[in-house]
């Protein structure tokens, strides 16, 4: 049976309604309201200290103020307030180098140094085609003068300061090699790519090691695979071990040219609101992969672990990964300096999020205190980890 109800009835069910709707919108926005009033009381606490300390600071220091040291300072006070440890501020100039190895690049003669116990600077390593590596320089090599001033006079840091400079500027350099001093030189600073990726064949197993992960890493990293297939590798080894990480463009560029299609990775923000970062597509590289990592395993390069071991791609020998599962994001100012912090957790593919955890080997092989000391020259008959590693993708062969 159909029942009828009055006009006024329905217009005070519509009234009830209404006004149940008009109170939760209200609560609502109250509640939206009181959390920006609270954050704008803040925010004004902020301002009036700062107001405060500058006001009296000014009234009554002795000394004089450089603005441009204080704003940098406050920024980066600002910064380290945050309690984040993946937080900094980069000044201007900081700024452009932090950019210019996000991008694999660096700008000056092309080494990698380190202080020599002589208190000069040793040069460690030369990059291909760079001004260095024009001018002769080896490794082992001293740098005892730069620009006319002896670097034991000045002090090792402002030395490697003054060999750095602006793309097509001057540095003049005296070294000395087996105790000779060589001819001064003088060296055009340039744009040099930095080498991240290097590779071997041990045995049947192409042995590719990762020192990070930039923009210049995919390249790297893509023609060295490409280059131990075609040498007959029949396994791949990644080594990982003490690669800090880099930039996620970087690793999941790398990770699609060896996974399946699929997703490769996702972040999670504060609020619990989960996004798609990046997907492979369905070309793969179906070759058997070890992956060596320890502690000093970190970030971009444990995500390169935990996906590739998601797809059930690769054993993992070494020890437990440093455990650095969250992502920053960098800012630049308008003045040229920049701020970076973490704005979200990144993961795998199917696996948990690592942080604080790190990810587990499937075969655990510890250095001692000696091979770690000595780690650089380490090799396949020396390492017991890589010899852990060559005996898995042997196995795997088969």
């Amino acid at each position: 049976m159909n029942k009828k109800i009055s006009l006024g009835a329905a217009i005070s069910f519509m009234a009830i309604v209404a006004a149940i709707t008009f109170t939760l919108t209200m609560i609502f926005s109250l509640n939206i309201f009181n959390s920006k009033i609270l954050n704008v009381n803040d925010r004004e606490n902020l301002y009036t200290k700062l107001s405060e300390i500058d006001s009296m600071v000014r009234q009554n220091y002795q000394g004089t103020i450089d603005e441009d040291l204080l704003l940098d300072a406050i920024a980066d006070g600002y910064v380290n307030g945050l309690d984040d440890r993946y937080a900094a501020y980069y000044t201007a100039e900081e700024m452009k180098k932090e950019t210019q190895a996000n991008n694999g690049e660096l700008v000056g003669i092309g080494v990698t140094v380190t202080e020599d116990e002589s208190g000069y600077i040793r040069v460690v390593g030369v990059y291909d085609d760079s001004p260095a590596s024009v001018a002769g320089i080896q490794a082992d090599d001293l740098i005892i003068q730069v620009d006319g001033e002896d670097v034991k006079s000045i002090g090792y840091s402002r030395a490697t300061d003054n060999i750095q400079g602006d793309e097509g500027t001057k540095v003049r350099l005296l070294t000395r090699r087996d105790g000779v001093d060589q001819a001064e030189m003088e060296l055009v600073r340039k744009r040099v790519e930095i080498p991240s990726v290097s590779y071997r064949m041990i045995g049947t197993n192409g042995y590719v090691k990762i020192d990070g992960f930039s923009g210049s890493t995919v390249d790297q990293f893509s023609n060295v695979v490409d280059s131990l297939i075609d040498e007959g590798a029949q396994a791949l080894i990644f080594d990982v071990r003490n690669n800090s990480g880099g930039t996620l463009d970087s690793v999941v560029k790398m990770l699609d040219k060896l996974l399946p299609a699929g997703v490769i990775a996702t972040s999670t923000t504060a609020d619990g609101t989960t996004t798609e970062l990046a997907r492979s597509d369905a070309s793969e590289i179906t070759l058997p992969m070890v992956t060596l990592t320890n502690a000093n395993t970190a970030s971009a390069a444990e995500l390169f672990v935990a996906a590739l071991r998601d797809y059930e791609k690769t054993e993992v020998v070494g020890t437990t990964t440093f455990g650095k599962g969250v992502m920053q994001t960098t800012y630049t100012l308008t003045d040229g300096s920049g701020i970076k912090f973490t704005t979200a957790k990144f993961n795998p593919p199917v696996s948990e999020n690592f942080d604080g955890v790190g990810i587990t080997p499937d075969y655990e092989v510890t250095l001692t205190a000696d091979q770690e000391k000595n780690f650089e020259n380490l090799d396949e008959t020396t390492d017991p980890q890589l010899q852990k590693a060559v005996e898995v993708a042997n196995a795997l062969q088969n």
